[in-house]
């Protein structure tokens, strides 16, 4: 009787092992179920966090300050001259589409009840009378050059203002510190890439810039340079700073010193100068400016075997080199080929730039004293500003 008795226990154990085994395998699969139900609902908050997006608007000191400019930006178009009478005229030739001479810049500083004014460069508008102005919002509108001065490189046209809704404001470009931020405004390429927006910082104040006039005659301007990008089309823009006021007017980069490409050097006329001409233009519709009658070079262009031709003292390092003089001009008889100009009044001249800019703070009819070396000596001159840049050339 023992031996049921051992068998039947060994079976209920048997019974007994496979019960709990098979309760203790449905517990763990319960277990991990339950943590990949917790793990997938974690990864399931993981990616629906990712996916999840809102929208935002940024803005930056820079975007501010395009902002408060961008609607008084426009461009500026001009035509062939074949193209003067328009398009659809009875006499045009209908092989021929319209063409356009040049496309730039321009920014609106001052509105009435009747116009509005914008400046641009004188080049862009290369001698037309009239443009096409693109404003902001789209809409092309007729202007009309009210003057243009190509020894500055500024023009003035006016619009009708009835779609006019922004005008710029202008700053102070003699309060400008180097490595400030710049921002260019204008139409790079045409108007395409119309009211496209670069930004840099005022890399110098005072370059030389070298200009030619519609006379031939050498020009040499002061102008702020910057490295913000500019290309042809952004002549006659607004360089703004971070306030959104227009420090100069975009109006030529460096692009190749040579076989070297060049990149980063843009230049722009002060608009403190800008304001200057602006309102002789829209005054008289030119800018008179006194004349001396001579040309020059710079002293600093020569090489140093017609340096030591000219037996200067070693101290002198800068100057204007006279290399003719216009008869019947202010100068004649008073300066000669060769003198070299040191001083206008008590402004001292290093270079042509700096000649130009204190000369053409005069008016005609004022007097002004120059000091010069001739034969290795110096001398004054004193004598009266009677004649204009008209006069030069007859």
């Amino acid at each position: 009787m023992k031996q049921p008795s051992n068998f039947l226990r060994k079976l209920v154990q048997l019974v007994l092992i496979l019960v709990i085994g098979f309760a203790g395998g449905i517990l763990g699969t319960l277990t991990a179920l339950q943590v990949n139900k917790g793990n997938s609902t974690n990864s399931s908050q993981e990616v629906k966090s990712t996916t999840v997006s809102r929208a935002y608007k940024n803005t930056t000191s820079t975007s501010e300050a395009v902002d408060k400019v961008k609607n008084a930006v426009v461009s500026v178009i001009t035509y062939a001259e074949s193209s003067e009478k328009g398009f659809l005229t009875e006499d045009t030739d209908t092989d021929s589409d319209p063409q356009v001479a040049s496309e730039g810049s321009g920014v609106i500083y001052k509105k009435d009840e009747k116009y509005a004014y914008l400046v641009t460069n004188a080049h862009v508008l290369m001698g037309a009378t009239q443009a096409d102005i693109l404003l902001a919002d789209g809409n092309k509108v007729p202007g009309e050059v009210v003057g243009s001065d190509t020894f500055s490189d500024i023009a003035v046209v006016r619009i009708s203002a009835d779609k006019v809704t922004a005008v710029a404001e202008f700053g102070d470009s003699s309060k400008l510190t180097v490595g400030e931020t710049a921002i260019a405004i204008g139409s790079p390429l045409g108007t395409k890439y119309a009211n496209s927006v670069t930004q840099g910082i005022v890399s110098s104040l005072g370059r030389d810039v070298k200009l030619k006039s519609e006379n031939g005659q050498n020009i040499s301007t002061k102008a702020l340079q910057t490295d913000a990008a500019i290309n042809p089309g952004n002549s006659g823009g607004p360089l703004i700073n971070i306030q959104g006021q227009v420090i100069g007017i975009t109006s030529s980069k460096i692009s190749t010193n040579g076989q070297t490409s060049v990149e980063g050097i843009g230049f722009a006329i002060p608009v403190n100068d800008v304001q200057n001409i602006i309102e002789q233009l829209e005054k008289n519709g030119k800018v008179i400016r006194p004349a001396l009658g001579i040309q020059m070079m710079d002293l600093s262009n020569l090489s140093t075997y017609d340096l030591n031709q000219l037996n200067l003292p070693s101290k002198l390092k800068g100057g204007v080199l006279i290399r003719t003089v216009q008869d019947g001009m202010p100068a004649s008889g008073h300066l000669q080929r060769l003198d070299i100009i040191t001083k206008i009044d008590d402004t001292d001249i290093e270079s042509t730039a700096d000649l130009q800019s204190v000369l053409y703070s005069h008016q005609i009819g004022d007097e002004i004293t120059i000091t010069f070396y001739r034969d290795g000596k110096q001398k004054t001159a004193t004598f009266k500003l009677t004649k204009s840049t008209d006069n030069l050339g007859n």
